[in-house]
């Protein structure tokens, strides 16, 4: 008998993704504006943190390192506190914070404070935490098929927020003039509060009382979930696709302009590379269904080495643009699958403390990935920010085929 009901005699039948459906197109018009906050803080980030620096430009991406250390330091605490009050209230409140986020950055600027900065990076970082958040609330629902679709319209929201963000950042980098920088920041937080509207309208279920959680098991300890093999492969590969995103990435914009271009070249590269970050994100979940997750992860890792490859064969704009497009396709590969791949790690009791471990231990892995692009970009040069590609791409690779070598002696 099908599972599948019609809601009165000769109506169609229920549509089992429907909530779901909902929400994913919601969360997707979120990340457009929520999302937009974060290339804003990666284009500026660094750039405002040469000019508010003296004569030594090495923490330059420190504000940069500061948004992402707000996302891991946050991780976990956004899960938790939206097991507790839920999905809709939770993601209201991280819209709060990265609104108060930029707000703060606003000000820092316009008071010529380096560390104050750094410090308002930090919490529009920790409201950016609530968004990354997105992704794991579309697959709380619908059918196990669907989820990777969901989680990919998420994500594609993201394509919005690449023209969003960089836009905002060229146009109102300079309103608060002859202050450069703060004016960005300052329109970055109305996005905040038009995502917040959004998220309003979202529809969960109700979180479940107190009394109820401590009736209900909570799954399996911490530890047995992440000595899972699965869940060890999905980690490692999030975050080689993450962390060399962004260590990529957040030297790019300082790499573009010591060797010449403009600031606004080097604003466009940002809003290219993020676009061809949630661009696949149409096709990606279609991807994966077909193709199986696995696959389109490894797939995702040899596009980073031709980002690799193409930033070390010259230093034209056309070079920088190139390697920041591919930069963004294989981490939407990579990051995406290797997400798909930790839903299946997980019992629905245990979601909150996987998604939060798996954040905690990926944003925590980027932040330093950006602290050390600065570094490595002062010391070494963008040559060496390359070539680090190689061998972290190496390790998923190996990683996976570890995972299906270990499958196949299961089976």
């Amino acid at each position: 008998m099908s599972q599948i009901t019609p809601d009165a005699v000769g109506a169609s039948p229920v549509d089992p993704n429907r909530s779901a459906r909902r929400n994913a197109l919601l969360l997707s018009c979120a990340q457009a504006l929520t999302g937009a906050a974060a290339p804003i803080s990666i284009a500026l980030g660094g750039l405002a943190g040469f000019h508010l620096l003296g004569a030594d430009k090495s923490l330059a991406t420190a504000p940069v390192t500061g948004y992402n250390i707000g996302v891991a330091l946050m991780a976990l605490p956004a899960a938790m506190l939206m097991a507790r009050i839920g999905r809709r209230f939770g993601f209201m409140t991280g819209a709060g914070i990265g609104m108060l986020g930029m707000l703060l950055s606003t000000f820092a600027i316009m008071q010529d404070n380096f560390w104050l900065f750094c410090c308002g990076m930090l919490i529009n970082g920790s409201g950016g935490a609530f968004t990354q958040q997105y992704r794991f609330a579309a697959a709380d629902q619908g059918t196990a098929d669907f989820k990777p679709k969901a989680i990919s319209w998420v994500l594609a929201g993201g394509l919005f927020a690449a023209v969003i963000g960089p836009q905002t950042a060229i146009h109102m980098r300079d309103y608060f003039a002859p202050v450069q920088f703060a004016g960005a920041f300052f329109a970055g937080s109305f996005l905040w509060i038009a995502g917040a509207i959004v998220l309003s309208l979202l529809k969960f279920d109700k979180p479940p009382t107190k009394a109820e959680r401590n009736a209900t098991h909570s799954g399996r300890p911490l530890f047995e979930i992440m000595a899972q093999p699965k869940f060890i492969v999905s980690v490692v590969c999030a975050v080689g696709s993450y962390a060399l995103m962004s260590f990529v990435m957040t030297g790019a914009p300082l790499a573009m302009v010591a060797h010449g271009h403009h600031q606004d070249q080097a604003t466009m590269g940002i809003q290219w590379h993020v676009m061809a970050m949630f661009g696949p994100s149409f096709f990606t979940g279609n991807l994966i269904a077909r193709f199986g997750k696995e696959r389109i992860v490894a797939i995702g890792m040899f596009i980073l080495v031709a980002c690799a490859a193409v930033a070390l064969s010259g230093l034209d704009l056309s070079h920088f643009y190139l390697s920041l497009v591919l930069l963004g396709i294989g981490w939407n590969f990579g990051f995406i699958g290797a997400t798909a791949m930790l839903t299946d790690t997980y019992r629905p009791e245990e979601k909150a403390k996987a998604q939060g471990a798996n954040d905690l231990v990926l944003f925590g892995s980027v932040a330093f990935a950006s602290l050390m692009s600065g570094h490595t970009l002062n010391t070494y040069g963008w040559d060496m920010i390359n070539l680090i590609v190689f061998p972290i791409v190496a390790i998923c690779l190996l990683s996976l085929g570890w995972l299906a070598l270990r499958n196949h002696k299961i089976n």
